[in-house]
């Protein structure tokens, strides 16, 4: 993954470990408070989210602990992981991608997953290659622009 899906992803299990954890652990100690817990609505939704956090606390640690991270191209025309591409489709319009780890995905904003049909098409072709990528809209021929420059 990238440095900044690192950071993401280690900064989103400190703040379940600090402040997610010791409220829901607050919550359910007022929960139990109110007494009888086989029909405590609080009590049960408390736990649940609590689970909830615990699972996504292991999630986390996972990924955060099996990471590579892996600095992205800044020079260079072949596309690899972390490559920055600007695309021409048959309409001459240009798109811009990053190609980035499944958990830093967000199409939205031009980071598409390594995994993702467009990026294992790109992956080690270079700037003036075509490529035509069988996408879920169907097919799509692009040429590569420009890749590996820096992402704003």
């Amino acid at each position: 993954m990238t440095r900044p899906g690192y950071e993401k992803l280690k900064d989103e299990l400190e703040h379940l470990k600090r402040v997610e954890r010791h409220a829901i652990t607050k919550a359910i100690a007022e929960a139990r408070a109110h007494g009888d817990l086989s029909e405590n609505a609080e009590y049960h939704a408390a736990r649940e989210k609590q689970s909830f956090i615990e699972g996504r606390i292991a999630d986390l640690e996972a990924k955060v602990g099996a990471a590579e991270v892996i600095e992205p191209p800044t020079s260079g025309d072949r596309v690899t992981f972390g490559s920055t591409v600007l695309l021409e489709d048959e309409a001459r319009k240009e798109v811009r991608y990053q190609i980035v780890g499944s958990d830093e995905t967000d199409p939205t904003r031009g980071r598409i997953s390594v995994l993702a049909p467009l990026a294992r098409t790109l992956i080690g072709k270079k700037v003036g290659d075509t490529v035509t990528a069988q996408l879920p809209g169907g097919t799509k021929t692009f040429a590569i622009l420009k890749a590996n420059f820096p992402w704003e």
